[in-house]
Order: C-alpha cells, then structure tokens, then sequence
C-alpha cells in the first residue's frame, strides 16, 4: 500500500496502480525503457493492474514480465469500461496512469489520476481529468516511489 498524508487533502491510501499499456507503458508495442525496474519497485506496495484491449496481443506476455494483472477491455465504450474498472477496485483507492481519450474515465473516477505526454501525445480531456500531468511514464512512477515529491506536487 502506498500511504502518505497530503497537506490540504489529508492521508491518502493507494493499494492499485491501473495502467494504461498502449501509449503509456509502450511505445509501438515495446516497454517504454525504465518502466519494468520502476513497476518492480512499486509491486512491493501496489497491485499493478495493465488496463487494455490489447490491440497487439502482448498483453499477457508484459504483464507476466511486470508481475501485472490484466483487465481487458472491449470494442466500444472504452472511456467507461476503464472507469468501471477502476470503480470495481474502489476507485479511492487506485491510482490510475494513461493518456488517451479512452483514460478520461478512470483518470477521473481513481484516488490520484496522472496523465503522460508521451510518444503519442495525450487527448485533451485526459488531461483535464488528470490530478498532475507528465512528459514521461517514468517520471510518473517516480512521483510514486518518492512521497516527498508526491507531497510537494499535490499539496494544497
């Protein structure tokens, strides 16, 4: 569990990080480097949970190498199958990492949402949906792995 007491918001607790595979944690198709070692140090607090369609047919295979669970999703309604599934987990208590149009939805339902800028841009209303933004995945997870600096960013 990832626990810390933000000034202004209070003690927070995350026990899920919901990520979002394609244009997040991959780059056409391949891990975006310093992902896998960042997700093995917060596996040790969270349970990872790769949130996809899995339009590649690699999901599977990554989340076996990140020690992830995979919530696949279907054609249609994407925006508010990602929600629905961050919902199920107790939206309070997840945080949530994507970047396309699709994450809207579980950027704004989870504890903490953060949207990347990365290889493939980011849709608009995922970035307002978003509690902090980032250029790069791996900055995110470093925010996590980093309280203090979790704290300076989203302090009040």
């Amino acid at each position: 569990m990832l626990t810390v007491d933000i000034p202004g918001l209070g003690p927070r607790r995350w026990e899920h990080l919901v990520l979002d595979l394609n244009g997040t944690l991959t780059a056409g198709g391949a891990l975006i480097p310093g992902v896998a070692e960042r997700l093995s140090r917060l596996a040790d607090r969270m349970t990872l949970h790769l949130v996809t369609a899995d339009t590649r047919g690699t999901a599977d295979a990554l989340a076996a190498r990140l020690h992830a669970r995979v919530l696949r999703i279907g054609e249609g309604s994407e925006t508010e199958q990602k929600r629905g599934a961050v919902e199920k987990l107790g939206a309070e208590r997840v945080v949530a990492i994507g970047n396309g149009r699709n994450d809207e939805g579980m950027l704004s339902a989870a504890g903490l949402g953060l949207a990347i800028v990365g290889p493939e841009g980011a849709a608009g209303p995922t970035l307002l949906a978003a509690d902090a933004i980032f250029c790069d995945v791996c900055d995110a997870l470093d925010m996590l792995l980093d309280s203090p600096r979790l704290i300076a960013t989203l302090r009040k």
